[in-house]
Order: structure tokens, then C-alpha cells, then sequence
């Protein structure tokens, strides 16, 4: 496991747990990206998109995050360097979104629209990695690395997203 450097970026990867395996091939591709530029990856740290992208970011010796929503750390993805039991359920997504600088999403459900919006109503910008919904203040993105990328410039250059009227 790679040291955390205290300026590294948190960035926070979403989705469903449940997903295609396309979708499952992106969040990989993400988490290797993410790892790749030296950021740490902050997911709900169990199955789906999670698990990929954890997983994607473990096979070059990026370091991983997960906030899980049950009382016991063993419950984490195996990519999971840092797990974080909360026993909060979904509420835990406040604290992805809170300890994430910013978000990526990648597909995704209801929960993960959850996170969305409060990464919005937080001030936190969110890429959208093909996104199914045009969601105001998100940032549309084709490829993984084009969602990395653009997730790190907002980090670099402290940029907020669009305004956001709530």
C-alpha cells in the first residue's frame, strides 16, 4: 500500500452496487486512473462500481477508501485499504460526499443520486462519467480519463461547478 500524502486529493467514486458489466469495466477504469494521478479513492466500499473501481486502483497500488453503511468493517470489498463502518445506512453517503473533494459518478441509482446532490448543495463538483441524466452543475464526460481529469483540474485550481439554484 502506497503512503497518503495530506495534499493528495480525495476523490470520491459513485454507483450502483448492482451493474452491467460495462459499467463495472468504466468504475475499473477510473479507480487505475485515479490511482495513476496519486489521488485516493473514496467509495461506499462494498460491491458494483465500488468494488471496480477499488479494485482498479488496488492493481497499480492506489490506496482506497470505504465508508460503508453497516456496523462492521469485514463487510468492506477486498480493495478496501481504509474501511470505515458507520452503521448509519444510506446516511453514509453524507460522509463519501464530505470526505470526497469531488465526485465521479458512474451510473447508478437512487443512492447514487443522493450523493449527487449533496456533492451540489455542498459546493463539490461532480463528473458525470456517460451520464443516463442531465442533472444541472454536473460536468458530462465520455471515458474514464476524461472524468479523472477533469475531476482533478477542479481540485488543482479550486474551481466550483455551475451555479446550482436550490
Amino acid at each position: 500500500m502506497e503512503r497518503i500524502d495530506m495534499g493528495s486529493p480525495f476523490i470520491g467514486v459513485v454507483g450502483s452496487a448492482a451493474c452491467t458489466p460495462e459499467v463495472e469495466q468504466l468504475a475499473e477504469e477510473v479507480g487505475r486512473e485515479l490511482a495513476r494521478k496519486g489521488a485516493v479513492l473514496v467509495c461506499g466500499g462494498l460491491e458494483g462500481v465500488m468494488n471496480a473501481a477499488a479494485r482498479g486502483a488496488k492493481e497499480i497500488g492506489g490506496v482506497t477508501i470505504g465508508i460503508l453503511p453497516g456496523a462492521s468493517k469485514s463487510d468492506a470489498s477486498e480493495f478496501i485499504d481504509f474501511p470505515i463502518a458507520t452503521n448509519m445506512g444510506q446516511a453514509r453517503n453524507a460522509i463519501i460526499v464530505h470526505t470526497a473533494d469531488v465526485l465521479i459518478s458512474v451510473a447508478g441509482g437512487y443512492g447514487t443520486l443522493s450523493e449527487v446532490a449533496m456533492a451540489l448543495k455542498s459546493g463539490k463538483g461532480v463528473i458525470a462519467l456517460q451520464p443516463r441524466f442531465e442533472i444541472s452543475g454536473v460536468i458530462p464526460v465520455q471515458t474514464a480519463s476524461e472524468a479523472v481529469n477533469e475531476a482533478l483540474t477542479l481540485v488543482e485550481l479550486g474551481r466550483k461547478p455551475p451555479k446550482v439554484y436550490r
